[in-house]
């Protein structure tokens, strides 16, 4: 068997008990690290309207009430609903991953205008600057993803196909190659796109560069386009790689998924914001 077998061990080290360092809790680390120093740059040169001594208390709590509380909720409402019925405790377990990129953007975004009205700062200021950075974020988030052998893809006979021994509830040190070829070999483990690469690459980093790049233009100087943008491009590279991910257990028509259902949805904000905001329209000189 050529396939790669997924052996990664999610743990960076263990701290005594139940406590360890995970790479999961690393990626969200090195994403609010890399978007403390973008808009810790961008509000010395008065870009950004958070005082540069302030970036790093508005991105962690930010973090913790929006990307967290409304990821982890987003996420339990959204795709485990049953689990949490069925035990209430697990809206707490983070550790076992299980996050909603998109009940993290609605955390977010709750969060800001809490944070921009209560310190007299502009919503679309916090909103776009914030838009620039949480590509990155999304892109560590779907590596980590790989690494805890979680969100795998739709069957495939590629060559770079991965087995997911997580697919029929193995964790890591909980098998041998041997097992997995007579599994494979047997049908009950097949090779899989490794999606979260994809989705690392379209939804993060890709996205994160035509930020960039917009970001620097008139047009993307203009309040709300690039919140658009990025709810826009964010939401077609989430369509796009969810035909290589494996669905959930609902899907709507037989083909559509949950991920692309919110996404047609941050679509439709997407346009909303820009017929309010009147970016379709071309700026006038003066």
């Amino acid at each position: 068997m050529t396939h790669y077998i997924h052996n990664i061990n999610p743990v960076v080290f263990e701290l005594g008990g139940p406590l360890a360092v995970r790479w999961y809790g690393l990626s969200y680390l090195l994403g609010f690290v890399a978007a403390i120093l973008l808009l810790r740059n961008w509000a010395k040169k008065d870009e950004f309207e958070v005082p540069v001594a302030e970036v790093s208390n508005f991105v962690i709590t930010l973090a913790f009430f929006g990307v967290f509380l409304g990821g982890r909720i987003g996420y339990v409402l959204l795709y485990g609903f049953d689990s949490f019925l069925s035990n209430p405790l697990y809206l707490f377990k983070i550790w076992e991953g299980g996050m909603a990129s998109h009940g993290g953007l609605l955390g977010a975004i709750g969060f800001m205008l809490w944070y921009a009205k209560k310190h007299q700062h502009s919503f679309w200021n916090l909103a776009d600057h914030m838009a620039c950075t949480a590509a990155l974020g999304f892109a560590f988030g779907r590596l980590a993803n790989f690494i805890n052998g979680e969100l795998w893809g739709r069957v495939t006979a590629v060559k770079w196909g991965v087995i997911f021994p997580q697919e029929i509830g193995l964790a890591y040190g909980q098998y041998d190659r041997p097992m997995i070829e007579k599994l494979v070999e047997a049908g009950t483990l097949m090779p899989r796109h490794p999606s979260q690469f994809y989705q690392a690459f379209a939804e993060g980093f890709l996205v994160f560069g035509i930020m960039l790049l917009l970001r620097r233009t008139a047009w993307g100087k203009r309040p709300g386009a690039l919140g658009a943008s990025f709810l826009l491009l964010y939401a077609l590279a989430r369509i796009g790689m969810e035909f290589f991910r494996e669905p959930d257990s609902t899907l709507y028509f037989d083909w559509l998924t949950k991920g692309q259902l919110y996404s047609i949805l941050m679509v439709i904000a997407a346009v909303l914001i820009g017929w309010r905001k009147g970016l379709f329209r071309t700026a006038t000189r003066t």
